[in-house]
């Protein structure tokens, strides 16, 4: 007995200890060794606004594309020449357009899809696309019943007035002009003449109520063979070797880089986004291993947008990620293929699962479902690395996923603090806001910190504020609290961002200026 005990205890454990790597099940999860507990607090900085496109970190790559207010996902509101109110998508969607709105709202705000730079796809609030009645025996009313972007008669030639860009003409698939005849029927059959007069029911003034700049309103709005020109210049440029012997040299230990699901694609990702992001991460990594810096790659715009904002990469502003398997299993293969690709790099600290879900819209449920898997495919390529899930944002609790993630060994949670977004910010003073972090962020840190559970990170958090004309001492002491305070954190913090058109934003520009102190 002995003997076989000697023979097969072994063999078992070599057997158990190699699935737990490959393909780790719930149970082969216990087994897996964690982390080294003798890592360093990380101490890092954003890399944002480089491998996804963020458009206020740097509005000059937005500069060249044509009709530019008008890309993907800017919401547009109609106000009737003749009529003098606004156009509604009855009950948000699934009935006519009318033209009965004094004042305007969801239901009268229009979401464009961007077909060429004059032709689009208007979504409405219930997320139907504006056409013309199928079902009326050749009628030309105008209605918002389609689910589909591909249904015949959607798309539309906004006509811009040549003194008033404000002033529009709606050219439909028929050829003919929408006009508002009376203020329920909005029809589709207005010849080409006009004056641009107040009398004329085809005119409107269009409002522009919203835009975004994110990665597909950049790729779509150029087109490849442009878009593919800009972002390799971009990237070649944005974040360069220096930046990291910068980064090394002041302070920090790693860099936390945000990356885009279409990456996993590369070179030839689908439409519209364009190839060339792999091999700057691949740079980054030799960089990073270059000036011993850490590195955590960070899912930040996952399929079919994880929140609707344009920093995840959505179309329009809406979030559908999570909503079938299929999507989720397609981001679970991006973060095999990150796994698979740096695994094993000596440089690599961390990957991010998936950067600021929003609740309700991403479920707990889907949420922990994709969690689970996400992290085995890590597993599967590295025994070591760590492995971060992002807090819900909106979510009921900030401690919704401590149990769920102290489950995971090597796991670790996100939580970004910002004294911006609210409007409980928006009165604060100088001093209000450092007594906020002094008291409620430490508060807010001891909350999600438990003795057994998962390692917190606060992935995101900047020396900015709603204060105006704040003086450079003021600033000082600001960010002198957050570093005190995010020091706290069991996993160690990393600044938003590197570099930004606005200074405060920007690490670089903070540290070179003398208002962080690492």
């Amino acid at each position: 007995m002995e003997a076989l005990q000697t023979y097969f205890l072994p063999l078992l454990y070599f057997l158990l200890i190699n699935v737990s790597v490959t393909s780790p099940s719930n149970a082969a999860r216990a087994l897996i060794s964690p982390p080294s507990p003798s890592f360093s607090k990380i101490k890092a900085v954003n890399l944002g606004g480089w491998l996804v496109t963020e458009g206020w970190i740097k509005p000059s790559l937005f500069d060249a594309i044509p009709n530019k207010d008008l890309l993907d996902g800017t919401q547009l509101q109609f106000k009737s020449a003749t009529q003098n109110m606004y156009l509604c998508a009855e009950s948000g969607g699934g009935a006519a357009i009318v033209a009965n709105r004094s004042s305007a709202s969801g239901w009268e705000t229009f979401r464009l899809w961007r077909i060429t730079e004059n032709t689009f796809k208007l979504r409405v609030f219930n997320k139907q696309f504006v056409g013309l009645d199928s079902e009326g025996q050749g009628t030309n009313t105008v209605v918002a019943v389609s689910d589909s972007p591909n249904a015949v008669g959607t798309t539309f030639e906004i006509v811009r007035n040549s003194n008033n860009a404000n002033l529009v003409r709606i050219k439909a698939p028929n050829g003919l002009y929408l006009q508002a005849k009376t203020s329920v029927s909005v029809t589709a059959d207005f010849p080409e003449g006009t004056n641009w007069g107040n009398d004329d029911p085809s005119v409107f003034l269009m409002n522009i109520v919203g835009t975004m700049q994110g990665e597909f309103q950049l790729t779509n709005g150029y087109g490849t063979e442009k878009a593919t020109s800009i972002l390799k210049e971009h990237w070649s440029s944005f974040i360069v070797e220096e930046d990291f012997d910068f980064t090394s040299k002041n302070g920090l230990n790693g860099v936390r880089i945000p990356v885009g699901w279409w990456i996993a694609s590369d070179p030839t990702p689908p439409w519209p986004f364009v190839g060339g992001s792999l091999e700057a991460l691949d740079n980054a990594f030799s960089w990073s291993e270059k000036y011993g810096l850490k590195v955590i790659i960070d899912l930040h715009a996952a399929p079919g947008s994880q929140n609707g904002n344009e920093h995840s990469a959505s179309r329009d502003g809406s979030q559908e990620w999570g909503t079938t398997d299929d999507n989720i299993d397609q981001t679970v293969r991006v973060i095999d293929f990150l796994a698979a690709r740096y695994g094993r790099m000596p440089s690599l600290l961390a990957i991010e699962l998936m950067n600021e879900p929003l609740a309700p819209g991403v479920t707990l449920d889907s949420l922990q479902r994709y969690y689970t898997a996400g992290y085995d495919a890590v597993r599967k390529h590295s025994a070591d690395a760590f492995v971060i899930m992002s807090n819900r944002l909106s979510a009921p609790s900030s401690t919704e996923l401590l149990g769920f993630a102290g489950g995971f060994r090597g796991s670790v949670v996100d939580v970004h603090y910002y004294n911006l977004y609210s409007d409980v910010f928006d009165s604060f003073t100088a001093q209000q806001n450092i007594d906020y972090v002094n008291t409620n962020r430490s508060a807010d840190l001891s909350a999600v910190t438990r003795a057994n559970g998962p390692l917190i990170f606060i992935g995101e958090w900047v020396a900015e504020w709603q204060v105006k004309g704040a003086s450079k001492e003021e600033y000082q002491k600001f960010a002198a609290a957050e570093l005190n305070v995010f020091g706290g954190a069991t996993f160690g913090w990393s600044y938003w961002t590197l570099k930004n058109v606005y200074n405060h934003w920007s690490l670089k520009w903070m540290i070179t200026n003398g208002y962080i102190k690492l």
